[in-house]
């Protein structure tokens, strides 16, 4: 997928991925590319982002519920308090991705998390969103990059702070899903509708 925007069922014009299943439709609408403020909100993204790592997105948005449900909703709280007995449960869930390292790095991550002030997570993320008047819109798919050098200095960034399974790749994929780039294509429908809803 190398072209511009395309017209959905509704005719409006959409980046290519946001048509190419009904799950996507809503998520590129109305979520993919807002901000996305709060820790556990952000803890969430980010574990989503860790463990669709090697995979489909699409395989993570139709597990969503069962991994909410899994990790208590991502309350870092919670989670930092999770058992052996917990992570054996997650890796037998078959609602969920049953990766032993990434269900570890999450527990880890949590626990690390756990013991930062209260917004600090988000402060850090949202430290790295690079200045959007000097990033033009991407035209084309192939416009869109996979790795910035903001998205590096993220990864490095939590890595330093403790936190595993986070690498310059999942870590701009985080920017773009909670809106601190957005890369939806200059004749999208959802373009700039991120900044409306901020």
């Amino acid at each position: 997928m190398t072209g511009g925007a395309v017209p959905g069922p509704d005719g409006k014009l959409r980046c290519p991925w946001g048509l190419s299943a009904d799950e996507y439709v809503t998520y590129h609408d109305e979520e993919w590319g807002r901000p996305v403020h709060g820790d556990d909100a952000l803890f969430e993204r980010l574990c989503l982002e860790a463990f669709q790592s090697g995979l489909s997105w699409i395989t993570i948005l139709r597990r969503r519920d069962s991994f909410r449900t899994a990790f208590d909703d991502f309350k870092i709280a919670s989670v930092a308090a999770f058992t052996d007995a917990d992570k054996e449960r997650l890796l037998a869930d078959p609602g969920i991705i049953r990766n032993r390292a990434k269900v570890e790095a999450t527990l880890a991550n949590a626990r690390v998390l756990a013991d930062w002030p209260a917004g600090e997570l988000d402060t850090l993320i949202w430290s790295h969103a690079p200045d959007a008047a000097k990033r033009p819109a991407p035209r084309t798919i192939a416009d869109v990059p996979a790795v910035t050098d903001e998205s590096t200095a993220l990864a490095k960034a939590l890595k330093k702070r403790g936190l595993r399974f986070i690498g310059p790749t999942t870590a701009y994929a985080l920017m773009q899903a909670c809106g601190l780039v957005d890369d939806h294509l200059s004749d999208c429908v959802a373009r700039g509708a991120a900044s409306l809803a901020s």
